[in-house]
């Protein structure tokens, strides 16, 4: 049997007092935001958070032979491009605006607020689900675990509230299009994008290195490129790279950062990104610009399938939770 995490052990690991440990599980004050969110981040990592594994029967019930009715929350972080109106998010919203169409639910739409509440203007004992798509703070996950409502998180995890979750095969399809690059003969290599910003965009950068590794190419990663915010971004990268030589390419966390980068080696180079550097993206949101290769990921069929995930839940509680990876497509351009 799994021992469980004691308030003890939290304390030890972090170093902090007993008291400092409960008063920030409990959300009471008394601690600071910072050393809440290092207490909250080290006993999900330590497994405090996990509920023990039920045993249950062979046979799981089917969603499929159920007639559905309700409503399921649409939750959207209050952060940066993470919206219904943005390139990558936006079809991914409407593969889960279909499927529940077609499953006759109503969906409710809400953007993560900043106040103390998320549920403090609805009811949730009319929720009959909830589908979090993108980074969504522990604070948040936390209150929602709390409510016991059933939950899918749509790219995204966190060690305090274990749930089903959805990617795309973010590591394999990095690895793929890497081990491409380096059949192509390209020798030298620079990820781009905060690893820290999102659970994918870490994927991706193990995606990166195992491919090199796999491959013995040496990595000699310029660190001051994986750790930039995208509104310091530009800044950072023209500190990064003056007076160094270019990689043969510079491999993005997204395609939004490969488009910058190349904005910006434009603008360093009169005009015209340098024949000899290649730029890669990721998701494939941006057909028009130079990108020499991307990944192709089915935006509408992750909210399709986060969907389905949550009717499967709800119908089936106690099951162990899973992480389902989408499979994805390298895409290299002339």
């Amino acid at each position: 049997m799994r021992n469980k995490v004691t308030i003890q052990d939290i304390a030890d690991f972090t170093g902090v007092s007993k008291f400092a440990v409960s008063r920030a599980l409990a959300g009471k004050t008394g601690v600071s935001e910072q050393t809440r969110s290092m207490i909250i981040k080290a006993a999900g990592q330590l497994g405090y958070f996990k509920e023990p594994l039920s045993d249950l029967p062979g046979d799981l019930q089917d969603p499929e032979a159920m007639t559905w009715t309700g409503t399921v929350l649409v939750l959207f972080p209050n952060v940066r491009y993470q919206n219904k109106d943005s390139v990558y998010w936006g079809p991914v919203f409407e593969g889960i605006s279909a499927r529940l169409n077609q499953k006759g639910l109503t969906i409710l739409t809400l953007t993560e607020p900043s106040g103390d509440s998320v549920f403090s203007l609805l009811n949730p004992q009319a929720i009959k689900g909830i589908l979090t798509v993108g980074s969504v703070s522990t604070a948040i996950l936390l209150e929602i675990k709390r409510l016991g409502i059933p939950t899918v998180m749509v790219d995204h995890l966190d060690p305090a509230f274990p749930c089903d979750c959805l990617f795309a095969d973010n590591l394999s399809s990095m690895r793929e299009m890497v081990a491409k690059l380096i059949q192509k003969g390209y020798k030298s290599y620079q990820f781009v994008g905060n690893i820290t910003d999102a659970h994918s965009y870490y994927e991706r950068w193990l995606g990166f290195r195992s491919a090199l590794e796999d491959f013995g190419v040496e990595l000699q990663q310029w660190k001051p490129l994986i750790g930039p915010e995208l509104d310091q971004f530009e800044t950072t990268f023209l500190e990064a790279i003056d007076g160094r030589e270019l990689p043969d390419v510079f491999v993005c966390a997204n395609d939004y950062y490969a488009i910058t980068v190349l904005d910006v080696l434009k603008k360093r180079h009169g005009g015209a990104v340098p024949a000899s550097c290649a730029v890669t993206g990721f998701d494939n949101v941006y057909s028009d610009h130079p990108i020499l290769a991307t990944v192709d990921v089915n935006k509408e069929l992750i909210g399709m399938r986060a969907v389905d995930q949550l009717l499967r839940r709800i119908v089936n509680p106690g099951s162990h939770y899973e992480k389902t990876l989408l499979q994805a497509d390298v895409i290299f351009r002339d």
